[in-house]
């Protein structure tokens, strides 16, 4: 089996239900489903909730993860262990796991983009590069994917700034430069900025941003994928891997459904089943899904009792000890099911899956071994992850 050359990664970032996305509980009372139901996919015995009408229908091509499971319900600390493996302190902050990657894959990419590409923002709230520093940051897009072009004469604009308009930016930023140290103790730090700002626009006005121009895609698929900035996002990720990009992000917020839950998690998931769906089945017709591995889950999931009471009128607080998450492609099985929840979706009742196992099977099928040293540039001797917590990596799902 040959490594997996990209990642897309889909981070429902807040922490997404369990329950209403692929772990519903039908049988259950109206203080755990909410009295909504489930639906049948294209594989035999395996159900999702029926607000994922588009991901049934092709439950073929990703495996479900029913038994996510560890014990931090914050944002910050469990965010940093689904990305590191690890929990906070100890006198280091360790890289995301993308940007592992992404340096680990840095001689073998040959692209003029960065190894890491985030769409369209960084989830914020801790490094994704760590130690690393900032070479080893991902080019983090901003805008609006789903603008009337998200790339204009080549240049990956803000809010639909023209090339020449950025010409322009450029130019008033060389002229206003009056205070520019040739050595001295901010020699370094003005140097590094200068390299920064001329990668930044040699990128812009190269022919790798062409990457970012979304008109060039049948209008019919961008249809499919949703005119909204989910599902533009997607397809901006496709192209992406297309171009050869090792690890892309589609920071996708709003997940954090404490009060009204169901109201949210209705609209978000409307327009992140159709883009999701359409993306796998993008890549599979592309030949793309073989090399490409696609993850979509949070940090955790969602308490599995609902609080109808106010100030919560229907929501779900954080939950970790059980949750979802989905895989597909890049060496995954589909149409598979890991883990069992029990009645409620409260709590595993077999095959744990520790966030280590879970990272460490991406990990594994990039060709990286997890228990091998961290790439850097810093000459630091650590193991990419610490031990398991789990019932081990996801062997029974690799093709």
């Amino acid at each position: 089996m040959r490594p997996a050359k990209s990642v897309i990664e889909i981070w429902l970032w807040g922490g997404p239900s369990q329950l209403e996305t692929f772990d519903p509980k039908p049988n259950a009372s109206r203080d755990y489903n909410g009295g909504l139901k489930s639906i049948p996919t294209n594989v035999r015995g395996t159900e999702l909730h029926e607000w994922w009408p588009r991901l049934a229908g092709c439950a073929d091509l990703y495996s479900i993860i029913r038994s996510m499971t560890h014990r931090q319900f914050g944002h910050e600390t469990a965010t940093y262990l689904m990305q590191t493996g690890r929990l906070p302190g100890g006198g280091e902050v360790f890289p995301a796991l993308g940007t592992v990657i992404a340096q680990a894959k840095r001689r073998e990419y040959k692209g003029d983009l960065p190894p890491s590409v985030i769409l369209t923002r960084p989830k914020g709230r801790f490094s994704e590069v760590g130690f690393l520093g900032v070479e080893a940051a991902p080019l983090v897009t901003g805008g609006r994917p789903n603008a009337p072009r998200f790339a204009v004469d080549g240049i990956v604009p803000p809010d639909g700034i023209t090339s020449q308009r950025a010409k322009e930016r450029f130019e008033l930023l060389s002229k206003l430069d009056l205070w520019h140290p040739k050595k001295g103790v901010n020699a370094t730090l003005v140097s590094e900025f200068d390299i920064a700002g001329s990668e930044a626009r040699r990128i812009a006005e190269g022919d790798a941003a062409k990457v970012f121009d979304l008109s060039a895609e049948p209008s019919a698929l961008r249809d499919e994928y949703g005119r909204n900035d989910i599902g533009q996002s997607m397809l901006a990720a496709r192209r992406l891997v297309e171009y050869g990009v090792p690890y892309v992000t589609v920071n996708l917020s709003g997940w954090d459904s404490h009060k009204r839950h169901f109201e949210t998690m209705k609209r978000k998931s409307g327009e992140t089943d159709a883009a999701v769906a359409t993306l796998l089945k993008d890549l599979k017709g592309k030949g793309l899904l073989d090399s490409t591995i696609v993850w979509m889950g949070g940090e955790f999931g969602r308490t599995p009792k609902v609080g109808w009471e106010a100030p919560w009128n229907g929501g779900r607080n954080h939950y970790a000890k059980c949750f979802s998450t989905l895989v597909a492609g890049g060496g995954f099985k589909g149409g598979c099911v890991v883990g069992e929840s029990d009645e409620t979706a409260s709590v595993p009742v077999s095959r744990p899956v520790s966030p280590q196992d879970f990272i460490g099977s991406i990990y594994e099928l990039c060709g990286i071994d997890p228990e091998g040293p961290l790439p850097n540039n810093v000459g630091k001797k650590l193991p990419i992850l610490p031990p398991s917590t789990g019932g081990g990596r996801l062997k029974e799902i690799y093709a």
